[in-house]
């Protein structure tokens, strides 16, 4: 029996359903802020984290999205689990109506020495940030699949390429994350769907908090742009990569790191 035809997505942002993962704070929650701007409806996902109020913050920025006149749906959902991923789409498609953008941004980083390095930081960093992109990727690929239609960015960092001292385990995960982009573009690319990644280098976020003074002085002296990118620099790129006029992109990592690269 013949399969019906897919019914077309309409152009544009407004009414479209994007999900972010690690969506509470930081550059997720630029993310998530970003997409609501334009009119999505955002699902986003995060975890609790040691000494730090996630599920507070994901309430402020639950309430934040809520202001734009947007949908919201917002659950905890370890990325690590895949049981728990596809559970956490399923719930954003019966909440929201549907499921169009998955931005992949939750990820961790434990730094340290490879010498020094123990296997729970090695499996931890993988696991969250190759392992749970991929669960995520393969928890709507069948959805966008069926519609014909589909946005996937995923986020990289530019220690894929450049890897400082310490960060083996992050470095591998990111480079992962980048492999693991191009081979899902080839395979979902004759759905229609688009699979790209951005490449972010340093990002003023809770995280660059925590780091000393003199790396982050470091990384704006090599930055041809004397500075550090604010969270909105990338989440914008990253809603271009989703936009229509980027229907043609596809497969391609995006570095937004200010010339950090040139270095």
């Amino acid at each position: 029996m013949e399969q019906p035809a897919p019914h077309a997505i309409e152009t544009g942002f407004r009414g479209k359903v994007a999900v972010v993962t690690g969506g509470a704070t930081g550059l997720g929650r630029a993310i998530a802020l970003e997409f609501g701007r334009l009119g999505c409806h955002v699902g986003f996902c995060f975890v609790d984290l040691p000494g730090r109020d996630v599920t507070e913050q994901a309430l402020l920025t639950e309430t934040a999205l809520r202001a734009m006149g947007v949908e919201v749906f917002a659950a905890k959902c370890d990325v690590r689990d895949a049981k728990a991923v596809d559970r956490f789409m399923a719930d954003v498609r019966s909440e929201l109506g549907g499921l169009h953008i998955l931005v992949n941004n939750a990820g961790i980083a434990v730094d340290g020495a490879l010498w020094r390095m123990t296997d729970r930081a090695w499996k931890d960093v993988l696991e969250t940030n190759v392992t749970g992109t991929f669960q995520c990727i393969r928890a709507v690929s069948n959805g966008f699949r069926e519609q014909h239609y589909g946005k996937i960015v995923n986020v990289s960092a530019h220690q894929a390429e450049r890897p400082g001292f310490g960060v083996a385990n992050y470095a591998a995960s990111k480079a992962g994350v980048i492999g693991l982009t191009r081979a899902a573009a080839v395979e979902l690319g004759p759905s229609n769907v688009n699979v790209n990644a951005v490449a972010p280098g340093f990002i003023r976020t809770e995280r660059m908090g925590m780091l000393p003074d003199e790396v982050i002085e470091r990384a704006k002296k090599h930055s041809v742009l004397g500075r550090v990118a604010e969270p909105a620099d990338v989440a914008k790129v990253i809603s271009f990569l989703c936009s229509d006029d980027a229907r043609h992109v596809t497969a391609q990592v995006l570095v937004v790191d200010g010339g950090l690269s040139l270095e």
